[in-house]
């Protein structure tokens, strides 16, 4: 049999090949190189050794320049200044005395301008300025002290929150409009968004900033013992129990300083009153011609801060009366047959001023003092333990319209004057001129009220005929007290006048 031979191969499917690679970096080479300044210096700041030191001090070897007798002057003289030395270290005259090493910047710098455009075109005044009891907001009363009709003239309350960003001194954050000129503002001891006002036509308001869009929360109506004339002050009183709410207090040219109360239907009903009559008032003071049953017209008020039986009024013929409100002698007070029977508050007279009385203020610092000013350009430091003044300036020879006592100065008090100025007093500096003249305004026109903000105590706000609000910054030198100064007016106080 023929065999047949197969050709046989080796199959490739599925083989798997394997490839072996290496790879490396180049040989790695190192070289160190050194970098050296060429030259090497070493050097040190040390003092010399004491041995050194002692003998550089030493005047046989070093001094170089012998002054002729001053070994001689200060062995003579060496004695005394110890002597001195020692007596100054037992002086107390520079106890309490602290060194201000920052430089003092001016006395009084300006700070705001606020005005209300629609009441500047009409030419109304600022009459009044008061601080709410945080001390960011400032309201002003507009109305007229000079000519025109008074009691028909729409007038305005605004207020700006100093505080606010973006505070806008054409535009107020408030404006509140009111069918007589406002003479009197106060806002409420506690709550900041009460204000009480005063008008000319002797209406008396309460207003809540929070209310919108009619603030009115009260208003007296016409009762039998509404004021008649136009309403110079109003302030707020505390109760008189506790849990008791406070109340307003108003005083008019008609003679009645009155007492309401905040009722829910939106009135203010009145609660007690009072009335000057001329045949009432102490003997030690002259009244002008008129029947004993003649009331006394009230242009000034203010409470003591010490006593809350007290309060001074001060009236037109010049007159500064002490009243109680604790008097329980009825009023002569002719046709009246109210069922509140009014009371003669006044207690004591003090010498008068030669022309009506526009402000009054107690010292928050002393029990017995207070301030007083009026037209005849003169302001008067008082006591309330004697008749004549303590002290008289002549500020002015325009009238005087306003005078507050610093709150955080017992030595310092500023007035608001005829003639556009605020004259700053600083009785510690002994001398009787102003410390700081403020022109308000450079027209000359009246200042008719200021106010010291209870918060912010260095600044201070201004308003008059011009119809402006200026808000001043008062420096450290007016502002901060001064060592023995309590003293210093308590030593006032106990002064006899001549």
């Amino acid at each position: 049999e023929d065999s047949i031979s197969v050709p046989g191969f080796v199959s490739q499917y599925g083989t798997l090949h394997f490839l072996l690679f290496h790879s490396q970096t180049l040989e790695l080479k190192l070289t160190e190189a050194a970098v050296q300044a060429c030259h090497i210096s070493d050097m040190g700041v040390q003092t010399e050794p004491a041995e050194c030191l002692v003998d550089s001090l030493d005047p046989e070897q070093n001094a170089q320049v012998e002054y002729p007798g001053l070994r001689e002057f200060l062995q003579r003289v060496s004695g005394m200044v110890i002597k001195e030395l020692k007596q100054n270290a037992k002086s107390h005259a520079f106890d309490g005395f602290e060194v201000n090493w920052v430089e003092q910047n001016q006395t009084v710098s300006f700070l705001h301008s606020l005005h209300y455009p629609e009441a500047q075109e009409r030419g109304l005044q600022v009459t009044y300025v008061c601080w709410n009891s945080t001390g960011s907001v400032i309201a002003s009363a507009y109305g007229r002290l000079e000519d025109g009709d008074w009691s028909t003239e729409k007038a305005y309350v605004c207020t700006w929150n100093l505080d606010r960003r973006g505070l806008n001194s054409q535009r107020p954050d408030l404006v509140i409009d009111v069918p007589s000129s406002v003479l009197c503002l106060a806002f409420h001891p506690t709550q900041p968004s009460l204000i009480a006002g005063g008008l000319y036509s002797g209406e008396v308001l309460v207003w809540d900033t929070s209310r919108s869009p009619d603030p009115v929360l009260a208003r007296t109506g016409m009762l039998d013992l509404s004021h008649r004339e136009p309403v110079y002050q109003v302030r707020w009183l505390p109760g008189t129990k506790r849990g008791d709410t406070f109340r307003v207090l108003s005083a008019s040219a008609d003679g009645k300083i009155l007492v309401w109360q905040v009722e829910a239907n939106g009135r203010l009903g009145l609660h007690s009153g009072y009335a000057l009559i001329a045949q009432q008032i102490p003997r030690s003071t002259t009244v002008g011609k008129g029947r004993g049953d003649t009331p006394v017209g009230v242009t000034a008020l203010a409470l003591s801060f010490w006593d809350s039986d007290v309060f001074l009024v001060g009236a037109e013929g010049g007159l500064v009366l002490k009243c109680s409100f604790s008097a329980h002698t009825p009023a002569i007070l002719a046709g009246s047959d109210a069922d509140v029977m009014l009371r003669a508050p006044a207690q004591f007279s003090f010498s008068t001023h030669s022309g009506p009385i526009h402000a009054l203020d107690c010292s928050p610092f002393h029990r017995n003092l207070f301030l007083s000013a009026g037209t005849d350009g003169h302001a008067h430091l008082r006591s309330l333990l004697q008749g004549p003044p303590l002290l008289s300036l002549h500020v002015s020879d325009s009238y005087l319209f306003s005078v507050r006592w610093s709150p955080t100065r017992p030595l310092v008090f500023a007035v608001g004057t005829g003639q556009g100025l605020v004259q700053i007093f600083d009785l510690s500096r002994g001398t009787l001129t102003p410390t700081a003249t403020i022109e308000q305004n450079s027209s000359g026109r009246p200042v008719y009220c200021m106010e010291f903000n209870p918060k912010q105590m260095e600044l201070l706000a201004a308003g008059g005929a011009d119809g402006t609000v200026k808000i001043w910054h008062l420096s450290s030198e007016l502002t901060e007290q001064r060592p023995k100064e309590t003293s210093h007016l308590e030593y006032l106080a106990n002064e006899v006048p001549e």
